[in-house]
């Protein structure tokens, strides 16, 4: 398998200061272990690149992006909610996030890679139509997703999340587009509390009570996202790559390990191979003890390369 590592350094300009959770440090750790095991030689790898303006709206209101750049502080940092914080390099971090899904999804529909997986941040599955909230600005999946169904080849696109926390952004932006499948496994209840009883055929939720295990969440990906994702017959799948519903993290109870997020990723592959040409587009989401992240990211990008 060919994969392409996407990132940049400028990432870590986001900064929402020393003791919020969504930090610098989670780019840092991740690429400190790839560079250690090896792994990253067995990657093509590219800087991330800017979002443009009309990429942003085939997800997001213009006001969205307007009210944002309104709320960017010059200097300091300025609360869009009691989560999210803008810094001044903040919407320029969040552009190269945005940027690398559109980088991935290009290369993998042109052909030039299998599959992709974006180390950026900030996150984006929280950031709904006209809403920033959750760490999240613009919604660096959906961006993808939509750019992905400007391509003459793709009809149907699936976007599949294991975040511990649901992806209520997502939901928000394809909720009335059935020909985009949007499946989901997070805790419930706990954040974000939207769009978790929905009724749509295409959008799978499936939330586990605190304290779930392995064994509970690959019964909910077998029962639950694999018959959708096989009556769907996506063109090209992306992930949500959210892993802080890892046991060790320290923003949830989910007991999950680097082991599950093996067997998720090579689930989806299968599904990818049949239907989808292998085209898979991965994007960092949530993950906050930057060891256990660092493994789990490793662990899913092994299974990307074929190890």
């Amino acid at each position: 398998m060919a994969t392409t590592f996407i990132t940049h350094d400028d990432c870590g300009l986001h900064n929402m200061g020393p003791e919020h959770p969504e930090s610098p440090i989670r780019l840092l750790a991740i690429r400190k272990v790839l560079e250690r095991t090896g792994l990253i030689q067995h990657m093509e790898c590219m800087e991330s690149v800017h979002v443009t303006r009309e990429q942003i709206s085939l997800a997001h209101a213009d006001l969205h992006q307007k009210r944002l750049e309104m709320k960017l502080p010059s200097e300091g940092v300025f609360y869009a909610d009691e989560d999210t914080a803008l810094c001044p390099d903040s919407l320029h971090a969040a552009s190269l996030a945005a940027g690398s899904a559109i980088l991935a999804t290009n290369r993998v529909l042109a052909g030039k890679t299998d599959n992709a997986f974006c180390a950026v941040r900030p996150p984006g599955h929280h950031a709904e139509h006209n809403a920033a909230m959750g760490f999240c600005f613009f919604n660096n999946v959906a961006i993808g997703a939509m750019q992905a169904l400007e391509h003459p080849s793709v009809n149907r696109v699936a976007v599949v999340d294991f975040d511990v926390h649901h992806c209520n952004g997502t939901v928000d932006i394809f909720k009335d587009r059935p020909e985009v499948l949007v499946c989901s496994t997070f805790q419930h209840p706990y954040y974000p509390e939207r769009y978790t009883d929905i009724s749509r055929q295409n959008i799978v939720n499936c939330p586990m009570p605190a304290h779930s295990d392995s064994k509970f969440f690959r019964n909910m990906v077998e029962s639950n996202w694999l018959p959708a994702l096989q009556n769907h017959k996506p063109d090209i799948i992306f992930i949500s790559a959210g892993f802080d519903a890892h046991h060790e993290d320290p923003m949830a109870d989910i007991n999950l390990n680097e082991e599950d997020y093996r067997w998720v990723t090579k689930l989806l592959m299968d599904v990818a191979r049949t239907y989808s040409g292998g085209k898979i587009v991965s994007v960092l989401e949530g993950g906050y003890n930057p060891v256990a992240l660092a493994f789990s990211v490793e662990a899913h990008l092994e299974t990307l390369v074929g190890y």
